[in-house]
C-alpha cells in the first residue's frame, strides 16, 4: 500500500518515475538487437574434408571413419558424431553436451586433424571446421546480373570485388557466391599419348609440383646496389605449361603440351543461376548470432549504391531477398495490437464507468508495462524478435485487468460516500492481495519453461520473461487523483 499512498502524496514524483520508465523502455528498445529468433546456443561443430575425384565408399572408409576414432577418443563432451560422405566431400557433424565449449573443442578438432594426417590419403587438404549456429541462416539474396561480363567475368566480380565492400560490415558474413564460372587452367589428359610416352597421370601431376614453384633466390649485390632475385617457375600464360618437360628418354623429351592440353577456362560448374533467363551470380547474406538483422541489412543497403556505381557498364545488383521486412511488420504488427488493445479498452473504461481520468489510467498503464518489460529483457541480454514480441502481444490482453478491476473498485467506494482519498486507499488495499495473488498465478503459469531443454529452451523462456516483466511492473492507478474531498496529504 505504500506505493499507493506515495502517488497519493507525491503524484509528481509518481509521474516523473513513469516518464522515466517510458524513456529507459525506449531507448532499451532501439539499443537491443532486432531479428526473427532469440540465439540459440547449441554447442555443435561441422567438419568439412575435400578430396574432388574420391568416392563416397573411399571417402567414408579412409577419411571419415578414421576421423571419426580419432574424435571419440580425443575431443571432450562429444554427445553424438553424424557423418554424411559424398563423392569428394565428407561432411561430420559433431554434437556436444550442453554447456561445452566449442572454442576449446575446435583447438581439440585441429590437433586431432594434425596427428591423423600422416595415415589419410596422400595430397587431402586440411578439413574446413565451423562453429554451427542454428540460428545462421540466410537473410538476404544479394544478385549481380550482367549483359556484358562473361560467366568468368561475373563471378570474379562478386567474388573479388563486392566481397571487398562486405567483409568490413559489421556482423555480416557471407560464403562464397553461387553462379557464374571459376576461373581455373585445365589441364586436359590424353590417355592414348600418355601410353605411347609410358607416362602416367600422376607423373604429369608430379610435374606441375616441382615445376610451377615461385622460390626466394636472396639477393644479388653488384657494387653499390644490392637487388632482389626471385626464382618465379610460375607460368604467366597458360600456354605455358604445355613448355614444361616430364622427362628425358633416348635423346628426346617429353613434353607436358605431348600428353595433355592446357588451357585458361573455368571449374566444371555444378551450380547455375539465371535471373529474367540471363545468367546471374548471387550471394547469401548471414549474420552473426550477435548481429541484428536489421542492422545487417541496413549496412548491406547503405554500400549497395556505392558498389553500383563502380560496377561494369550493363551490370546490375540489388537484393532480391529481405527478412529485414519480415522483422520490421512483427514490430509493426505487434505496435498495432498494443494500439487497439489501449483504444478498445479505453471504450469500455469510458462507457462502463463514466470517467475519462480512469479511462487514461488503465490506458496509461498498457505502454508503461511494455516498456518495463522490454527493459527487463533488455538487462537480462534477451533480443527483440518473433517470440519476445509474441509475448508481449500475449501479455496486453492481460495487463489491464489489474487497473481496470482496481480503478473500478474506487469508484465503488467513491460512491458509497467516501472521501475520495479514502476511497483510493480503500480500494486498493481491498484488491491488494487478489491482484498480487492473480499476477503470481500468471508467472507460475510460465515456470514450467524454466525446465525445457534444446530448442525449446531457447526459443520460449524469452516469451516467458516478457510476459512475467510485463506483469511485475507498479502502475499506480491513482496518481491523477485530485487532492479534496477529504483527503489531506503531508505538506512538503
Amino acid at each position: 500500500m505504500w506505493i499507493v499512498a506515495l502517488a497519493l502524496r507525491r503524484p509528481i514524483s509518481v509521474v516523473v518515475m513513469a516518464a522515466l520508465m517510458m524513456l529507459m523502455g525506449l531507448v532499451s528498445f532501439f539499443v537491443m538487437q532486432k531479428d526473427i529468433f532469440p540465439p540459440v546456443d547449441i554447442p555443435e561443430v561441422n567438419m568439412v574434408w575435400y578430396y574432388p575425384g574420391m568416392s563416397s565408399p573411399e571417402i567414408e572408409q579412409r577419411v571419415v571413419a578414421i576421423t571419426e576414432r580419432a574424435l571419440s577418443q580425443t575431443v571432450n563432451g562429444v554427445k553424438e558424431i553424424d557423418s554424411t560422405s559424398i563423392t569428394g566431400i565428407g561432411l561430420i557433424k559433431i554434437y556436444f553436451q550442453e554447456g561445452a565449449s566449442t572454442a576449446l573443442a575446435i583447438s581439440q578438432i585441429d590437433s586431432v586433424t594434425n596427428a591423423i594426417k600422416n595415415i589419410l590419403p596422400t595430397g587431402i587438404a586440411p578439413p574446413t571446421v565451423l562453429d554451427f549456429d542454428a540460428t545462421n541462416v540466410p537473410i538476404a539474396d544479394l544478385i549481380s546480373s550482367s549483359e556484358t561480363l562473361s560467366d568468368i567475368q561475373l563471378y570474379d566480380y562478386m567474388q573479388n570485388f563486392v566481397g571487398l565492400f562486405l567483409f568490413t560490415l559489421p556482423g555480416l558474413q557471407t560464403p562464397a557466391p553461387f553462379g557464374g564460372a571459376q576461373r581455373q587452367i585445365m589441364l586436359n589428359l590424353d590417355p592414348t599419348r600418355l601410353y605411347s610416352a609410358g607416362l602416367s597421370p600422376q607423373d604429369v601431376l608430379n610435374t606441375l609440383q616441382t615445376s610451377n614453384t615461385i622460390l626466394p633466390g636472396g639477393t644479388a649485390k653488384f657494387g653499390n646496389y644490392e637487388f632482389l632475385v626471385t626464382l618465379n617457375g610460375s607460368p604467366i600464360h597458360a600456354e605455358e605449361f604445355n613448355k614444361m618437360p616430364i622427362k628425358y628418354d633416348n635423346g628426346a623429351t617429353v613434353y607436358v603440351g605431348d600428353v595433355a592440353r592446357a588451357s585458361d577456362s573455368y571449374a566444371v560448374q555444378t551450380d547455375i543461376v539465371r535471373i529474367n533467363g540471363k545468367r546471374a551470380t548471387y550471394r547469401y547474406i548471414l549474420k552473426h548470432a550477435s548481429a541484428s538483422t536489421l542492422r545487417v541489412v541496413a549496412e548491406v543497403k547503405g554500400v549497395l549504391p556505392r558498389i553500383q556505381a563502380l560496377a561494369p557498364k550493363g551490370t546490375k545488383i540489388w537484393l532480391a531477398f529481405d527478412q529485414s521486412e519480415f522483422v520490421r511488420q512483427s514490430l509493426v504488427d505487434v505496435f498495432q495490437e498494443i494500439l487497439t488493445a489501449s483504444v478498445l479498452v479505453g471504450i469500455m473504461t469510458i462507457i462502463f464507468l463514466g470517467s475519462w481520468r480512469s479511462t487514461l489510467i488503465v490506458i496509461t498503464s498498457i505502454p508503461l508495462a511494455i516498456m518495463t518489460s522490454i527493459i527487463g529483457l533488455h538487462l537480462i541480454g534477451y533480443t527483440i524478435n518473433i517470440m519476445t514480441l509474441g509475448g508481449l502481444a500475449l501479455a496486453v490482453g492481460l495487463l489491464v485487468d489489474d487497473a481496470t478491476v482496481e480503478v473500478e473498485n474506487i469508484h465503488r467506494n467513491h460512491a458509497m460516500g467516501k472521501p475520495l482519498g479514502v476511497a483510493i486507499l480503500d480500494g486498493a488495499h481491498q484488491i491488494a492481495m487478489p491482484s498480487l495473488v492473480g499476477t503470481l498465478c500468471i508467472c507460475i503459469v510460465f515456470s514450467p519453461v524454466l525446465m525445457l531443454s534444446g530448442v525449446s529452451k531457447f526459443l520460449f523462456i524469452p516469451l516467458a520473461a516478457a510476459v512475467v516483466f510485463a506483469h511485475a511492473h507498479v502502475v499506480p492507478p491513482v496518481a491523477n487523483a485530485s487532492r479534496h474531498d477529504g483527503y489531506k496529504p503531508a505538506r512538503r
